[in-house]
């Protein structure tokens, strides 16, 4: 039996006052070069509720990896000084006669950061409101998250049918970094990606893995579904597993059917269809939560937390009351994928 349970709230009043931060969500998570925890949040507000004053996204919050079993401890923000700043450049709210040009851009989601030798990258959506996402970048950092600068980097919103949009990736010990990607709409299933570490900032250098009824699988075609469904955030991290291969545990927030899952693989080529598929949290109506058996309302997110095994993952996981604004954080939660 699997058993969720919530470890604590990582942000809100009484956690990342200090930094500035009174709402926030999503929470993507890597190790810094240096060591340290670098979670990279969205759409951030001076109040707990989401909307007001102080908006800015995405920020950057440092964590000690000590703490991750006991809840993530925050030491830092990005930025220079103890608020939290806007860690790329762009106006949120441009003036009013802007507001019918179609390039409007009202914020920048992350998708997901890595870490390859010293340098740090961070993949965003352009966004001009949820789910309309005018093109995705790629930023680069190489004082360990403090600062980041575009790379130049830059697709189209409807680049591969706009499924290159929502992005998760993780580096091979083959010298490859491998990503899912899905749209920005919770309607669309998982395509896989893969481009030399070194040539991560080329975008001639990336290619999809595809199929054709004749030939079967292969790198290099255009981008064939590995999983239908309606997905939204992604989290692709490689765990270590006791005396044997690492594995790669793909967690994907579910919108279609409300739920969290976890994907055990033994490698991103794996079949998607037969790998063994773990539901760690489920989403609930407000008045069925219960947060210590893994049910939650208005869920979303899912990103493993470094330091994670199999049997003892933590996922970072975003609630939003879209009605009343609050609450409007992240949590923590803990779970096994059992043997």
């Amino acid at each position: 039996m699997i058993r969720t349970s919530k470890v604590t709230d990582l942000t809100g009043p009484g956690h990342t006052d200090a930094f500035g931060i009174g709402g926030t969500d999503l929470g993507t998570t890597t190790s810094a070069p240096d060591g340290r925890l670098v979670s990279v949040f969205g759409d951030t507000f001076a109040s707990p509720r989401a909307g007001g004053r102080g908006w800015r996204s995405p920020v950057v919050l440092f964590g000690d990896p000590a703490s991750v079993p006991t809840g993530v401890r925050w030491t830092g923000s990005g930025g220079r000084g103890p608020r939290a700043r806007q860690v790329v450049r762009y106006v949120h709210q441009l003036p009013r006669w802007f507001a019918r040009r179609p390039r409007r851009v009202t914020t920048v989601l992350p998708t997901d950061v890595i870490t390859i030798g010293d340098v740090m990258y961070l993949h965003v959506m352009v966004c001009r409101e949820l789910g309309h996402v005018h093109w995705t970048e790629i930023h680069s950092s190489r004082d360990q998250g403090v600062t980041w600068r575009p790379t130049g980097v830059r697709w189209p919103g409807g680049h591969l049918g706009g499924m290159l949009q929502m992005l998760t990736w993780e580096l091979g010990d083959d010298g490859f970094v491998y990503a899912f990607t899905t749209g920005f709409q919770r309607a669309q299933g998982l395509v896989l990606h893969r481009v030399p570490a070194e040539r991560l900032t080329d975008p001639g250098s990336w290619e999809s893995w595809g199929s054709t009824p004749d030939e079967g699988w292969a790198w290099g075609r255009p981008p064939t579904v590995a999983l239908p469904g309606a997905f939204g955030e992604l989290s692709l991290r490689r765990v270590p597993e006791p005396g044997g291969e690492d594995r790669w545990l793909l967690s994907v927030f579910d919108a279609g059917n409300y739920r969290i899952d976890v994907l055990d693989l033994a490698s991103p080529l794996d079949d998607l269809h037969r790998a063994r598929r773990t539901t760690v949290l489920h989403g609930c109506a407000w008045e069925d939560e219960d947060h210590a058996t893994g049910r939650v309302a208005q869920l979303y997110g899912g990103y493993v937390l470094p330091g994670s095994t199999r049997a003892d993952l933590h996922l970072v996981v975003s609630q939003w009351n879209t009605a009343l604004d609050w609450p409007y954080k992240a949590m923590q939660f803990r779970t096994s994928l059992g043997d």
